[in-house]
């Protein structure tokens, strides 16, 4: 196993465990609850670390090169919804917005890999407030806030160091 991927997952764990029982921490919420706070805290974002790092490195390897136009961001967003007239207003919207800014933009592109830490981001953040939620953690939005924020920090600083090498 590559000796950043341990690292990363070492350092998330020390300081999520850390956090967590800080958070946590108060006359009234036994020490038991506080521990076990953060040991669940601690033992999650270390696992999920390791697995994020390895998953960020293999999709920011897949599409390095890779771009979007903002023609195709519309479909996509678009796909999901029904075809109620809130819904087709709202597609129709979206529409004439690319249209009008179709002048502007012209063929400009965003590298795909841009987009690569979202998918990741939005399963670890669920992943995270679920299992805090599972473990009755008392102080669920301060214990969890850190852990979405620097995920998403993580992910993309992780991302542009990989795209430098």
């Amino acid at each position: 196993m590559n000796i950043r991927l341990i690292l990363s997952g070492v350092v998330s764990f020390v300081f999520y465990f850390s956090w967590a029982y800080w958070a946590n921490s108060s006359a009234d919420i036994a020490k038991s609850v506080t521990l076990q706070a953060a040991l669940v805290q601690g033992l999650y974002s270390g696992f999920v670390t390791l697995f994020f790092t390895f998953i960020l490195e293999k999709v920011v390897n897949k599409y390095k090169f890779s771009y979007v136009t903002l023609a195709f961001v519309t479909p996509i967003i678009c796909m999901f919804h029904s075809k109620t007239p809130q819904n087709v207003a709202i597609r129709q919207s979206f529409n004439n917005a690319i249209n009008s800014s179709a002048s502007y933009l012209g063929n400009k592109k965003i590298a795909g890999v841009l987009f690569a830490p979202i998918i990741p981001i939005t399963v670890q953040s669920s992943l995270v407030i679920m299992v805090n939620v599972i473990n009755q953690t008392p102080n669920l939005a301060l214990t969890v806030a850190p852990s979405i924020f620097f995920t998403a920090l993580y992910a993309y600083t992780y991302m542009l160091a990989l795209l430098k090498k």
